[in-house]
């Protein structure tokens, strides 16, 4: 589906944005100014910061300044605990307010930092993946009523497609993905108006038959295309592609944090065959993938797969796209089939998620619905961290 819809999922790492207005009367005195990054650098006493909005800081941390550590998903500091500045290391998320009386013309000076621990929320991001998966369902919007606060939704593709109706309520969190990005700590809360027809979207909640009622509902607007590359400028990191759809030729930047990965032809015969509904019964990822699940470069960033098995007890489609091996912009070659989805747009777009090796897909007509239904997830938990929980 989204190619990316998540990462993903519930990250309250989130959570520390919350202790800006927690604990602003603590330091409203000193006026301090903060912000909210992942260490990418420590150099001595001074850290190097990275934003989700791609920013770089420097601060240092003298001795006087207060260093706590929470556990993610705290919202306040009453279980907090004191740690020493030798326990920051890059990975963690941290938010710092900045000493207003900082010395000018060179980097400004902690007033306080709260860390969450990267082991933390890697534990923490295997958890909530664990109950999207078994708590989750994501799809096409097909309707939305505002008024009775329901969404049905196409989900799956080819033989197993089918209708989801989630009900939603006043204590559902709703959010939008922020353009160009299926980072879940991007996302922003938004009405349920704010969700089309088209969107792809995912909910987590309680499941009965093809009904489920939310806890949480993630959605955004994505393009879904398939094409054949006709040129490629490694220097700017896009290619050009023309669109099966439309036949229009376009122009797709392809960001360090896009999701890459290469479908084996044995794989992308066996998803064919899946949405074509000719695949034998019993036919599994592992045989698809040449016997071991296409597990190489698996990884799970915030994000949403289909839960369970197709016909004959076999792995659904959308794991098999999930276990297929990550790649880089390099190993696109011109004349490659590739879908993917990607943020709105004619003549330039940004992908978010790409599949190459798709040869076998392109003669099956659920395709688009495939991939319109994928995982909502924006890489690896690696780069989640690195980035900051949002795009680098």
């Amino acid at each position: 589906m989204k190619g990316r819809l998540r990462n993903r999922i519930t990250y309250p790492v989130v959570a520390l944005a919350f202790f800006v207005l927690a604990l602003a009367p603590a330091v409203r005195a000193q006026a301090a100014s903060h912000f909210l990054g992942t260490i990418t650098a420590i150099n001595g006493n001074t850290l190097t910061l990275k934003t989700a909005q791609g920013e770089e800081h420097q601060v240092q941390v003298p001795a006087s300044a207060d260093l706590k550590r929470i556990e993610p998903g705290q919202t306040s500091l009453s279980a907090a605990v004191p740690m020493q500045f030798s326990e920051l290391a890059t990975g963690d998320r941290v938010l710092v307010w900045i000493a207003p009386d900082s010395p000018a013309g060179s980097p400004p000076q902690a007033l306080r930092v709260v860390a969450i621990k990267a082991e933390d929320l890697a534990k923490r991001r295997e958890q909530e993946a664990a109950e999207w998966q078994q708590n989750g369902v994501g799809g096409l919007v097909k309707s939305v009523d505002p008024v009775t606060g329901t969404i049905v939704i196409t989900a799956g593709a080819g033989p197993t497609m089918h209708i989801v109706t989630i009900h939603t309520a006043k204590s559902t969190l709703l959010k939008r993905y922020a353009p160009a990005s299926v980072s879940y700590e991007q996302a922003q809360p938004a009405p349920i108006d704010a969700i089309h027809a088209g969107d792809q979207l995912m909910a987590r909640g309680v499941k009965s038959n093809n009904q489920i009622t939310a806890d949480e509902v993630v959605s955004g607007t994505f393009r879904n295309i398939s094409g054949i590359i006709a040129s490629i400028d490694p220097a700017n990191s896009t290619f050009t592609l023309k669109d099966l759809a439309t036949k229009k030729s376009m122009t797709v930047k392809v960001p360090d944090d896009a999701q890459m990965r290469e479908l084996p032809e044995r794989m992308a015969q066996f998803i064919a065959a899946r949405l074509k509904g000719t695949a034998p019964s019993g036919a599994g990822a592992s045989g698809a993938a040449g016997g071991n699940g296409g597990n190489v470069g698996f990884h799970q960033r915030s994000g949403f797969t289909q839960h369970g098995a197709g016909p004959g007890g076999s792995m659904d489609a959308q794991q098999i796209l999930s276990r297929a091996p990550a790649i880089h912009f390099p190993d696109l070659k011109k004349g490659d089939a590739v879908m993917l989805v990607a943020t709105p747009g004619d003549a330039q777009i940004t992908a978010i998620t790409l599949i190459d090796g798709v040869e076998p897909l392109l003669e099956a007509p659920a395709s688009q619905d495939l991939l319109a239904n994928w995982s909502m997830g924006s890489g690896s938990g690696e780069s989640d961290a690195a980035a900051g929980g949002g795009q680098q």
